[in-house]
């Protein structure tokens, strides 16, 4: 699902001459509005024609920008093109036998208009992935409703992955985690004489926000990553096209079932961290404040309410939720060429961790209200 916008041209008056900036994708299927604005456009000074943020050309634009600048000649007035990118450069050279001269360095944007251009491609980009959620989810009802379509060898596959292959890191990080709350709140309870608190510290943080979080952390940058490199890989071997062709709806067979596995295993492994940091926690808590296990296991019995560990699992399969559909819509967006993968795996993790944040914000502001 690659955001592609159709070419269009934006006119910018000079002093000494009138730039026009081109942008989009200046091919046959986007070319029509475009064409029209410049068929319509007549000049009374020289004129630039600014192809620097082109993100696709073919042989019918280039023919588009060939006509343009000769019309503008026929007129009597200077034109040039600037910003040409190698590779059109190249197509140049194969349709009429010859390069184009030096390339001009385009002229540089203002801060204004840089920051408008790129909140329109956000704003596009959000627009484009609610899409994405409205058609997953209407598959989503589909599929429910004819259970034999559900690809349940799937999901047990997915859950192996995404489950219990991440258990060892997981627990690495778990633990890791309850080492560094255990010596960071010890060295300020032993300034008060407070030390038994430790306990309460471990184990309300690590069950109610640092487990689930660190969880999905760990998950985005493994799972989710993996999620966007394999249907990145199938969208460029047009596996994905082969499904579509043979009748095959890839939300059904690609997406669900990654969805599915990952909010059933996030749970569980939020539960597997809870437990392994807070033996973290225990251990640092026996080293450094001779806290013995049964009397941290005794005092986190009555200071660790049902309430904060539910709360801390019941965040599992949102953020799960999360992880899986970013990462399989940026998948969906690599294009046909190996640079594109790196990319949108990239974007799906920082995407991922992002959205997780500002979930478990929204958590925390809603369960304060709720006085949970």
């Amino acid at each position: 699902m690659q955001i592609t916008l159709p070419a269009s041209i934006d006119i910018v008056n000079a002093e000494d001459r009138c730039i026009i900036r081109c942008s989009g994708s200046w091919t046959i299927p986007y070319l029509a509005s475009a064409a029209r604005e410049l068929e319509s456009f007549r000049p009374d000074k020289a004129v630039s024609l600014d192809v620097s943020h082109v993100s696709e050309l073919d042989s019918a634009g280039a023919a588009l920008w060939q006509m343009q600048l000769r019309a503008i000649k026929d007129q009597g007035l200077e034109s040039e093109l600037i910003g040409v990118k190698s590779e059109q450069n190249t197509l140049y050279e194969l349709l009429y036998g010859h390069p184009l001269k030096k390339a001009k360095a385009p002229l540089p944007d203002s801060w204004l208009y840089a920051l408008g251009k790129a909140t329109h491609t956000h704003v596009l980009g959000i627009g484009e992935f609610l899409a994405y959620l409205g058609e997953a989810f209407v598959l989503l009802f589909y599929t429910l409703t004819h259970p034999l379509k559900i690809r349940y060898r799937s999901i047990n596959a997915h859950i192996y992955a995404t489950g219990t292959s991440a258990l060892p890191i997981i627990a690495l990080s778990a633990f890791l985690i309850g080492v560094v709350i255990a010596y960071q709140s010890i060295v300020q309870l032993q300034k008060f004489g407070a030390d038994v608190f430790i306990v309460d510290t471990i184990g309300i943080s690590l069950s109610r926000e640092l487990a689930p979080l660190i969880t999905a952390i760990v998950v985005a940058g493994r799972s989710g990553s993996a999620f966007t490199a394999q249907i990145g890989a199938m969208k460029m071997t047009q596996e994905i096209d082969a499904m579509r062709t043979m009748g095959f709806e890839p939300f059904t067979f690609l997406v669900w079932p990654r969805v599915f596995a990952l909010m059933i295993v996030m749970p569980l492994l939020i539960f597997f961290a809870d437990i392994v940091g807070i033996f973290g926690g225990m251990v640092i808590a026996a080293a450094q404040s001779h806290i013995s296990f049964t009397e941290f296991i005794h005092r986190l019995q009555g200071a660790l309410a049902v309430k904060h560990f539910i709360i801390g699992i019941i965040k599992g399969p949102f953020f799960a939720f999360l992880i899986a559909m970013v990462s399989t819509y940026r998948g969906f967006q690599v294009s046909l060429n190996t640079e594109s993968i790196g990319l949108y795996t990239t974007k799906s993790v920082v995407n991922s961790i992002f959205l997780v944040i500002a979930c478990d914000a929204l958590f925390s502001i809603l369960l304060t209200e709720l006085k949970l």
